[in-house]
């Protein structure tokens, strides 16, 4: 990509109408437009980062079995009386139609999954079966003030899972606990994210909440440092110690929320009759499960734990672009000739670029290459050309290298 027709623009100033970090600097940077309060455009870069942390999660759901669908987003009333939340879930968004009816937007999707899995599962023999979407979710939140984090509208992976038996649903729902933490760890959130043990609700006496360190967050977690796990706040004056040692010096810390997963057991299948015959041929009820991650918040979170004070710091798996390529000064035909089979090579090598052909200050391409922060930034200038050599500098580190020409593929592919 030539950042000379790149869509969006760098911006001098910092938005005056966020006060999250995350928004501030991914729409000063061009990554995100704000639209209104919690509702936000995704421009190119944005959504290549966007869409780079929705292929982890879809590669780690299809690895433990997951199958993805699409379900919709207009949903109708009726499905959400038939499990009483119509009237009791505050954050849905409702609304008419023109043929009179109510229907709801999307905010979790358990009313549309339970009777559709009702329609293609009978027996044991098709169970434990798992589905998966990754789509945009609507609520109606009050406080959307913290950017990508808490919005009005926002991307979910919800996975849920169907199952014989609570014992064969307790073993799935420890894959999945694995399966979330290989996805944090190609995010770059590994070392600060937390299972963190929350209320179960009218499910079970726990669910977990995956929680990531970060004083840009809403919630307060306490950490056991043995155990490296979390008690959420709504539960610790129940819980006092650490679930798994019982230690009670816990580690106070602000964290966000960028997964959770949940026991259902029974409550949607009973809502809906799902049902299904045993080997026996008596009829049962399915246990469910259910395990969200939200890939604009977990953005959001990337964001907020990985920058300096010029700007962002992606890891690489989830980077806009692997390289950042400045053309530096004045050139003549020649040597501007090199810089451009150099781009060519990288691309026909299939390593991503972003390449500042723009004819602007030596000062406002590094400033610009800062803010976006790819990993691997390259500088080509006169003086590099005369040596046959790239400047090149990590942007998670201060040194600079000089690579030769025929040495600079297998040093980015290393």
């Amino acid at each position: 990509m030539r950042q000379s027709k790149l869509f969006s623009k760098i911006s001098r100033e910092l938005p005056k109408d966020e006060a999250s970090f995350n928004a501030q600097i991914l729409i000063r940077a061009g990554f995100i437009d704000k639209v209104a309060a919690g509702i936000y455009t995704f421009l190119p870069l944005g959504l290549r980062v966007h869409n780079k942390i929705c292929n982890i999660v879809r590669e780690e759901m299809n690895a433990i079995g997951g199958q993805e669908i699409l379900m919709p987003g207009l949903t109708p009333k009726e499905v959400w009386e038939t499990t009483g939340r119509w009237a009791t879930f505050d954050a849905l968004f409702r609304l008419s139609g023109s043929d009179k009816k109510e229907y709801a937007l999307g905010a979790t999707h358990e009313e549309i999954v339970t009777p559709l899995v009702k329609k293609h599962v009978f027996s044991y023999k098709e169970l434990p079966t798992y589905v998966y979407q990754v789509q945009t979710k609507f609520r109606n939140e009050k406080r959307a003030k913290a950017g990508l984090i808490r919005g009005r509208e926002f991307s979910m992976k919800d996975l849920y899972s169907f199952h014989e038996t609570e014992e064969d649903l307790n073993e799935y729902y420890k894959i999945v606990q694995k399966a979330y933490f290989k996805i944090f760890e190609r995010c770059g959130l590994l070392n600060l994210t937390y299972l963190t043990f929350a209320s179960g609700g009218a499910f079970s006496k726990y669910s977990h909440e995956f929680q990531t360190v970060t004083e840009a967050g809403e919630d307060q977690i306490f950490i056991c440092e043995d155990c490296q796990i979390a008690i959420n706040q709504e539960i610790i004056e129940e819980q006092k110690g650490c679930p798994n040692c019982e230690r009670e010096d816990l580690k106070q810390a602000k964290a966000v929320e960028v997964g959770n997963i949940f026991k259902l057991r029974t409550k949607f299948s009973d809502a809906f009759n799902l049902n299904f015959k045993d080997k026996d041929g008596e009829e049962k009820i399915v246990e469910m499960g259910c395990y969200g991650i939200g890939p604009s918040r977990v953005m959001a979170t990337i964001v907020e734990t990985s920058h300096d004070a010029k700007g962002i710091i992606w890891p690489e798996e989830v980077a806009p672009f692997k390289v950042h390529l400045l053309k530096i000064g004045q050139m003549d035909e020649s040597s501007a000739k090199k810089v451009e089979s150099i781009y060519k090579e990288l691309l026909e090598e299939g390593i991503e670029v972003l390449f500042d052909d723009r004819e602007v200050s030596a000062g406002e391409k590094f400033i610009s290459a800062d803010l976006i922060g790819c990993p691997y930034r390259l500088v080509i200038s006169e003086k590099t050309l005369n040596q046959n050599k790239v400047e090149v500098k990590k942007r998670s580190e201060d040194k600079l290298e000089l690579v030769s020409f025929g040495s600079l593929i297998k040093y980015l592919k290393k």
